[in-house]
């Protein structure tokens, strides 16, 4: 077994999942907790997932990023919305030459981690997984769980798989966690937009579940349009997207439990969305190109409008 340490910033459904398999193949998990800090520390990590149910009764967690230790590997899994507090998270807990590994949504989150901490290796991990955290210290896996991994080099240019994520990617699957290696994170991210747009958006806006959204003939072609756009999108950063890819898309999500997206579980528990990452980044990468994306537009404006009047109504 490797010697290498991990730190799970953000251990919520995604950083507490993957953590947690981690930690169950054998590997050294420090687990960076917030709001369920007192029970996890006590009574450690639940899992329950369609892959069989699984208990870690103890777990390295933290409350104070001070009180850990330089992880060779770092994971960011905070949401994007928490992403000004990196710069007090990453550098006391990332080695030197060691790696920060980004599992967020979105365009450009690599550039901003960049800004934070040098003589580090930063990759990008794109998530497709079904997951909810439903109570302190319990993760509730519903399906997939496959990550892509890609290297971040200056304005993300392709680069060839080095030893180092090589390495990472093994972790992953000892731990039985799918992975895929890119050799162009930009254009993994463009494809995870494919997705991350028309669901994350739709389900708020419109208040329905994936299965719901692929049901129902109008929202199906709604989906696929704004998956159009995105392709669009794609090109002005010198990507393509296949056809294939979008349909490949859609049937995952045909096959898909029912499924609350985590854009619709932040929105219904009055959280902050992700809308700059998923949808503000990608409008400004299109609009620097002089190409407008109207349906993207249309459902970033709706959501800022939506986000803004949750906002009013937790406001004493």
């Amino acid at each position: 077994m490797c010697d290498r340490k991990y730190a799970i910033l953000g251990t919520g459904a995604l950083g507490g999942f993957y953590g947690a398999k981690l930690q169950q193949a054998g590997l050294d998990v420090h687990f960076l907790v917030n709001s369920d800090y007192e029970h996890v520390s006590k009574s450690g990590l639940f899992v329950e997932s369609k892959d069989g149910d699984f208990t870690l009764a103890q777990v390295k967690a933290y409350n104070h990023v001070e009180q850990m230790p330089q992880c060779d590997v770092v994971i960011v899994a905070l949401k994007t919305t928490q992403n000004h507090l990196l710069a007090k998270l990453l550098p006391p807990v990332v080695k030197d030459h060691g790696v920060v590994l980004v599992l967020q949504n979105g365009l450009g989150v690599e550039e901003d981690i960049a800004q934070i901490v040098t003589n580090v290796q930063i990759i990008g991990g794109l998530c497709f997984l079904c997951a909810n955290k439903v109570g302190a210290g319990h993760i509730c896996h519903l399906d997939y769980g496959k990550i892509t991994l890609g290297e971040y080099h200056h304005e993300y240019q392709r680069h060839a798989m080095t030893e180092k994520m090589e390495q990472i990617a093994d972790d992953f699957a000892s731990a039985g966690v799918p992975i895929e290696l890119a050799a162009d994170l930009l254009l993994a991210r463009w494809q995870k937009l494919v997705w991350n747009i028309p669901y994350n958006g739709l389900s708020v806006i419109l208040n329905a579940r994936t299965d719901q959204l692929m049901a129902d003939g109008s929202t199906r072609r709604l989906i696929e349009q704004l998956m159009n756009e995105v392709a669009i999108g794609a090109k002005t950063s010198g990507r393509i997207i296949a056809d294939s890819f979008i349909q490949t898309m859609l049937n995952y999500t045909l096959k898909m439990k029912p499924y609350r997206t985590s854009m619709k579980i932040d929105y219904d528990q009055r959280r902050p969305l992700e809308i700059e990452a998923i949808f503000g980044n990608p409008l400004k990468k299109a609009q620097a190109a002089g190409i407008n994306l109207p349906q993207i537009s249309c459902m970033y404006h709706q959501l800022q409008f939506l986000q803004q009047r949750n906002t009013q109504i937790t406001s004493p």
